[in-house]
């Protein structure tokens, strides 16, 4: 891989950091800080009727797993991060192979070639 190519990963990953980051504060500072009744306006001291609770409860689930996804994607890119000032990006980290220049364009953060992904994903889904 060229000088040049490195540097374009570089950019493109510290960008889609960048975006994440951005994205992670916005979950934090709205879906995680606000019950249904803050974002609702509802400021009483009724209770919420259980199905509203089970709303806000299943909203609240998915925000935490978006976030927590999220956070693995920016660890991931930290990790591409190092592999490139380390010389070694391109390396598959289960096999001597390298990986391809299309994979790493689609995932720029990816640690795996294509055959050890599809490996890992088989054995993910026995």
């Amino acid at each position: 891989m060229t000088p040049e190519q490195l540097q374009e990963f570089k950019e493109k990953l510290l960008a889609l950091k960048e975006r994440i980051l951005g994205d992670l504060e916005h979950l934090k500072g709205d879906a995680l800080r606000n019950s249904f009744r803050d974002s609702a306006g509802d400021l009483s001291g009724y209770s919420l009727h259980m199905a509203d609770q089970g709303t806000d409860n299943f909203d609240r689930e998915f925000t935490f797993d978006l976030y927590s996804n999220e956070q693995d994607i920016i660890y991931m890119i930290d990790d591409a991060l190092e592999r490139i000032e380390e010389g070694n990006y391109d390396q598959c980290r289960e096999c001597p192979s390298k990986i391809s220049l299309n994979r790493l364009e689609a995932i720029p953060y990816t640690m795996l070639c294509i055959d050890c992904a599809n490996k890992f994903e088989r054995k993910r889904h026995r």
